[in-house]
């Protein structure tokens, strides 16, 4: 059992590449008769990530000559039937080897060229080939392929932005730098209209919605994955999220990532694939076009392409207007509300308020004796979710409101939550205030004309007069070496909801450090302040994209790391909080390590490329 949960962990070539779908282990199943007629062999892939080989099966008379590359299938393996893909077809049995016949058939799965990118992708982000192929594989069972839409794409009028496009697909990999007010379902238009079909994987659901909107009106034969599974692999421009990007298209002419820097294209969950990073391999392998779109590219995507800008007028006036609100010269008996915010508030314009901290407050400390309200268990501060209720962020010990010091009833929020901050408000303005977070769906908030939340509001809401940053220093000064790249991408994203500086939108940021780079960024339209200061920053320190970086967490990652050992140009940091950084010069380096290291029995997880650390 061990030695199949380790699988087989193939090296790379000089490009950095995994050669091969797997190891071929023979199978120790009963075999045919001796002079019975040959019958095709094929090798499947076991839909069991703990499994990283292939074993190789006997075709069923039944099935005939239908079974492909791809192929989704069932199989008998150690005493019980699992799916799998079929990654091989008419492969030549060992001598003297017994195999068994396929137990079902199950449909199409994906094509051979996306079962080549899944090896790789498992590679690069130290995975399994069959945690991908999943999201490769259909949701509900394809026996045949739809006809190919027609495309009557109607021509797209000349603008700045087509004659971005038109010099970004000249090169292999582009990047096009649009403000947040320009449309961004263009750029997809004008490379589907250019290029056929197109592969178009956008950061959040409504936003692929317009998108397939917009390529139907213009005449564009479009479909939603994972519904369009089947049509998309017949032939058709394919539009969807994250996942979309392991979608099958025929006879794929281009593709397109658009808004590359937002955090929604990157898997959570191990192996943690970034979409940007495997479009532009798909592409790059299918030798078309890839268009990276952004307001505020990142250093990843830097590196890949120089950016393609429009004139630095229309780029200045596709953001709003910012007011800078330096919390140093205001009174702190104001807390997070102004008075420049006050006025706004009691306008008759609508208002969106962000901070990203849930509950009524989270940090507390008593009326009476100035004591912080901490966890008599572990002596970590503890919250306030609800009226009367006191919870521990840690070990999530609760107790009524009462000090633990001196035993008073009262507490005053030093660090006020959004439940707190929204009754403040609704006091202040006297009308109802909507909530909004990530556990509570905007709803009624959506006519509502102030709205309090945390940046799900930025999400779930698609316009406003005001968006004001109640606590802009919580994201400035996060902890995390991609700390200015996240806030600025919180404000491009405010920014697309108030539109162009002539729309009279105005973007409120609220900080102790106004001349944080990601706040003059936004204040002056100039993404660049925040890039170059970044690229000079991680340099230095010797975060990505300068490395190569790997967190290793888990009961059992000790035992990897101990595994790992040193290998030449590798450097492990930690632990700390039970976990580990791996960290080299390169991809290469890292993840040949990371996959000539065999996995413990244990549970680990093995997160290249972390977003937040």
């Amino acid at each position: 059992l061990r030695a199949q949960r380790q699988g087989a962990h193939l090296g790379a070539d000089d490009q950095g590449r995994r050669p091969e779908v797997g190891a071929r282990p023979l199978s120790a199943e009963p075999s045919l008769l001796e002079g019975e007629p040959a019958r095709q062999v094929v090798r499947v892939l076991p839909d069991e990530p703990a499994i990283g080989k292939t074993f190789d099966y006997l075709v069923p008379d039944t099935l005939g000559d239908q079974v492909r590359v791809g192929d989704r299938v069932r199989v008998a393996l150690g005493g019980r039937r699992v799916g799998g893909w079929v990654v091989a077809v008419g492969v030549e049995p060992p001598a003297g080897v017994a195999l068994r016949p396929l137990a079902r058939w199950s449909g199409r799965g994906p094509a051979p060229e996306l079962i080549e990118l899944a090896e790789w992708a498992a590679w690069r982000w130290a995975g399994r080939p069959a945690s991908l192929l999943r999201t490769a594989s259909p949701e509900r069972v394809v026996r045949h392929l739809p006809p190919p839409r027609r495309a009557r794409p109607r021509p797209v009028p000349a603008s700045p932005v087509t004659r971005l496009v038109d010099e970004a697909l000249a090169r292999p990999v582009s990047l096009v730098r649009l403000p947040p007010a320009a449309d961004p379902t263009e750029v997809p238009l004008a490379v589907a209209a250019t290029r056929g079909h197109t592969l178009v994987v956008c950061p959040t659901a409504p936003l692929a919605a317009a998108v397939e909107r917009r390529l139907r009106r213009a005449g564009v034969p479009a479909v939603r994955h994972p519904e369009g599974w089947a049509a998309g692999a017949a032939g058709a421009t394919v539009v969807g999220t994250r996942a979309a990007v392991w979608a099958p298209v025929g006879d794929l002419g281009a593709v397109v990532v658009v808004d590359e820097h937002d955090e929604a294209h990157q898997q959570e969950q191990a192996p943690t694939w970034h979409a940007r990073e495997v479009a532009v391999e798909r592409a790059r392998r299918a030798g078309v076009p890839c268009v990276l779109t952004s307001p505020c590219p990142s250093l990843e995507a830097l590196a890949l392409a120089r950016p393609l800008t429009p004139p630095r007028s229309a780029e200045r006036d596709g953001w709003p207007v910012v007011d800078v609100v330096d919390m140093r010269r205001e009174d702190p008996r104001a807390g997070l509300l102004t008075p420049a915010l006050v006025r706004l508030l009691r306008s008759d314009r609508r208002v969106l308020c962000v901070l990203n901290r849930t509950g009524r407050a989270r940090l507390l400390a008593c009326a009476a004796c100035g004591e912080l309200a901490r966890c008599e268990r572990c002596d970590a501060a503890v919250a306030q979710p609800s009226a009367g209720v006191l919870r521990c962020t840690r070990c999530g010990t609760e107790r009524p409101v009462v000090c633990a010091a001196c035993g008073a009833g009262r507490m005053k929020a030093l660090r006020q939550g959004v439940t707190r901050v929204r009754d403040e408000i609704e006091a202040l303005v006297r009308e109802p205030v909507a909530e909004v977070t990530g556990a509570r769906p905007a709803g009624d908030a959506l006519a509502a004309r102030v709205v309090v939340g945390t940046e799900a509001t930025l999400h779930q809401l698609d316009r406003a007069d005001v968006v004001a940053f109640l606590d802009a220093d919580q994201e400035l000064l996060a902890p995390r070496y991609r700390a200015a790249e996240q806030a600025l991408a919180l404000f491009a994203r405010a920014a697309r909801l108030l539109g162009g500086r002539s729309g009279g939108g105005r973007l409120v940021v609220q900080t102790h450090v106004p001349r944080h780079e990601a706040v003059q960024a936004a204040l002056h339209g100039d993404p660049v302040r925040v890039s170059e200061a970044e690229h000079e920053r991680r340099t230095l320190l010797r975060f990505p994209p300068a490395t190569a970086l790997a967190e290793v967490s888990g009961p059992a990652a000790g035992e990897l790391v101990a595994a790992l050992g040193h290998p030449p140009g590798v450097e492990v940091l930690g632990p700390a909080d039970g976990r580990w950084l791996v960290r080299a010069p390169d991809h290469r380096t890292l993840c040949d390590a990371l996959a000539a290291t065999p996995r413990p029995a244990g549970r680990v997880r093995v997160a290249v490329d972390p977003p937040r650390v």
